[in-house]
């Protein structure tokens, strides 16, 4: 079974997107962690069907080294982003987390990605999905 962190901050309208697109698409029995920086993001994930969610700090270094994949924003590898909700600890934990990782180029204070070209965020949730099948799901065996 591939588990799939989701992590979003503020209001986690991000990741509730995310966590929708991916229930959709993807096979029921592919367990959807909601990590959230604060309660109100984890929330945001929950009701859009992630099977289990935590928030802070703590639960998001404990978890991420047991996930298959991480799902989010650039902005949730990099410390201080999302106006401080991702603290140093945070984006260490994500970043050196064994799992592979799958991330939206959306603006990210100090951060620009040379090359990227603008596309609506619908379309790069498309992607983002469509290579975490191809990863995942296309060939039958986990490419991790």
């Amino acid at each position: 079974m591939v588990t799939i962190a989701v992590v979003d901050g503020q209001g986690g309208g991000i990741g509730s997107h995310i966590v929708r697109r991916l229930r959709e698409e993807l096979p029921p029995e592919v367990d959807i962690v909601a990590l959230g920086t604060n309660a109100v993001a984890t929330q945001a994930m929950m009701k859009a069907r992630a099977n289990k969610g935590a928030s802070g700090a703590n639960a998001i270094k404990v978890t991420a080294p047991k996930v298959d994949a991480i799902v989010g924003a650039l902005a949730i590898i990099a410390p201080h982003q999302m106006m401080g909700e991702v603290t140093p600890e945070i984006a260490e934990a994500l970043a050196l987390s064994p799992a592979r990782k799958f991330l939206l180029p959306l603006r990210t204070e100090g951060i620009t990605l040379a090359g990227h070209t603008s596309m609506p965020f619908p379309h790069l949730i498309d992607k983002l999905v469509s290579e975490l099948k191809r990863c995942f799901f296309d060939s039958g065996v986990k490419n991790v």
